[in-house]
């Protein structure tokens, strides 16, 4: 008896899924995706708000062909006459047996059905583990959840999506600038609780050079801070955690190591150009994370999540290549604090204007005579038009964008050193960094 077996019908591959970016492309040399310009070792993008497209319903498949008659419990193999080898008919047995199993299954089964009622017995579920190990990225990610935040802004031109984390019971939350800027001249921004509740927020402060921004909620009890800690103690290969909103998503936790430290990062435009000595790290931080936490395998705050590289060339991101960068805690911490009390932050300067069109070794000041602010530390100190500054605090600074970001990475009332070269004539020179417009 031969039975033949229609082969199985493959189901359909899976549909893709993609994610479009909701904000606006970016420009070279690199932007975020506000639009605003980028510039660090690779192109950066800032991570702002995609939203997920929903997945397209499943095709509805051909109906199934009839189930094969039964064949009655009762029948019976005729026996091999015995001069058969008993090789043979041990696989002639075997054969039919084959046979009879794929092709008649359903009757098969039916049959042992009706037979025999009692359901299979499985091995009993075991408790699962119930508490994570202090220091664990569970423990850690259990603890910082509840204080990070997902900011969204809408305003005239559309809504973008980004993070934030509770820094006091007060109710103020830090975020980074380029988030919420699009609503600083109109527009609404709401925050969205670990719990699912949903707050109205308003601008503190914001601060445009740091790419820093303060909000604030209604306080309370039910709000839990997020404890800061020195980012300045921070060494490459130490692990960390990035939590925040990618794509939406809130509550996301990823996790890497800090890769490098002191990666010069500007980003913006000449109206909202914001200069980071950042932390590059390889967790996962996509458009979304912006203003989340970078907290270190204590749980405490070493950054905050502001940018990531997309390959040279790409005019927009396809989101993480293992290449992020965030604000150092140090410089947050006390931007965030002069922001509360002031509404504003200060930043560091030297006094001198810089020669843009310069290609030669290290930055040079700016030939006009405007080029060093009279009174200023580098007047002071005896800089003048046409120097060219090779090293700042012993490292040889090669852009201007570089010398800005070592400047602005350091605090107002800090005493520093320049190399410079006059005339090819070398020499150190000390100053002490005054406050912008101070």
């Amino acid at each position: 008896m031969t039975v033949e077996v229609e082969p199985p019908v493959p189901p359909d591959s899976p549909q893709d899924v993609t994610a479009p970016v909701a904000e606006e492309s970016a420009t070279p040399p690199a932007t975020r995706w506000d639009g605003t310009e980028v510039t660090a070792a690779l192109p950066v993008d800032d991570t702002s708000a995609v939203s997920v497209a929903a997945p397209q319903p499943a095709p509805v498949l051909p109906p199934s062909l009839p189930a094969p008659l039964p064949v009655p419990v009762s029948l019976a193999v005729p026996a091999v006459p015995p001069v058969r080898p008993r090789g043979v008919v041990r696989r002639v047995a075997t054969l039919l047996g084959i046979v009879l199993l794929s092709g008649t299954a359903g009757g098969l089964v039916g049959a042992k059905v009706a037979t025999d009622s009692r359901s299979p017995v499985l091995p009993a579920l075991v408790p699962g583990q119930t508490t994570r190990p202090e220091g664990s990225v569970a423990q850690i990610a259990a603890a910082t959840l509840p204080s990070v935040v997902t900011v969204r802004v809408k305003d005239a031109e559309g809504s973008g999506t980004g993070s934030g984390f509770v820094i006091d019971t007060d109710g103020h939350v830090l975020t980074n600038n380029h988030v919420v800027s699009r609503a600083a001249s109109g527009g609404a921004i709401s925050v969205q609780l670990s719990d699912g509740t949903q707050q109205d927020a308003e601008i503190v402060g914001r601060d445009i050079t740091y790419d820093l921004a303060v909000l604030h909620i209604r306080g309370g009890s039910a709000l839990v801070p997020l404890q800061f800690g020195r980012s300045s103690d921070v060494v490459v290969g130490d692990g960390v955690i990035a939590v925040g909103a990618p794509l939406g998503l809130e509550a996301t936790v990823t996790t890497g190591i800090v890769s490098a430290l002191g990666r010069p990062v500007t980003a913006g435009d000449g109206t909202e150009q914001s200069y980071i000595s950042a932390i590059q790290t390889d967790a996962a931080i996509n458009p979304g994370n912006s203003g989340g936490p970078l907290v270190d395998m204590a749980g405490h705050v070493i950054g905050i999540n502001s940018a990531i590289a997309r390959l040279p060339g790409s005019t927009s991101s396809s989101g993480s290549i293992g290449l992020g960068f965030a604000i150092p805690s140090d410089k947050a911490h006390a931007t965030a604090a002069q922001l509360i009390s002031t509404g504003k932050a200060t930043h560091p300067v030297i006094g001198v204007k810089i020669d843009t069109a310069y290609d030669g070794e290290g930055v040079r000041v700016s030939t006009k005579e405007d080029a060093v602010t009279s009174g200023g530390p580098a007047d002071l100190a005896g800089v003048r038009a046409g120097d060219v500054i090779l090293r700042f605090q012993g490292r040889v600074v090669s852009t201007p964008d570089e010398l800005i970001v070592a400047v602005r990475a350091r605090d107002v009332g800090d005493q520093v050193t320049l190399e410079i070269r006059r005339d090819g004539t070398t020499r150190t020179v000390t100053m002490t960094l005054v406050a912008a417009g101070g």
